[in-house]
């Protein structure tokens, strides 16, 4: 089984690294560009029977600090 985990800056946290693309994408003539996030995907392989639950409690101690960032699990 696989998961993957999508994980985001909540909103109102500044994002320096979603700010430096677009600033880099304003200098390379994309002028449309009115915000950008930058966040991160982690892919797991996990065991058969893994649970969501499971996936969760990673996310919750490690994966993500819920503090300032949101997160989305897929399992497929």
């Amino acid at each position: 089984m696989k998961a993957r985990v999508y994980v985001m800056l909540k909103n109102g946290v500044l994002d320096p690294q979603g700010e430096a693309v677009r600033h880099a994408l304003g200098t390379l003539g994309f002028d449309g560009v009115e915000g950008v996030r930058q966040g991160k995907v982690i892919e797991l392989d996990l065991a058969d029977g893994t649970s969501e639950a499971t996936v969760t409690d990673m996310c919750e101690k490690l994966l993500a600090n819920t503090v300032i960032e949101s997160y989305r699990v897929e399992l497929s």
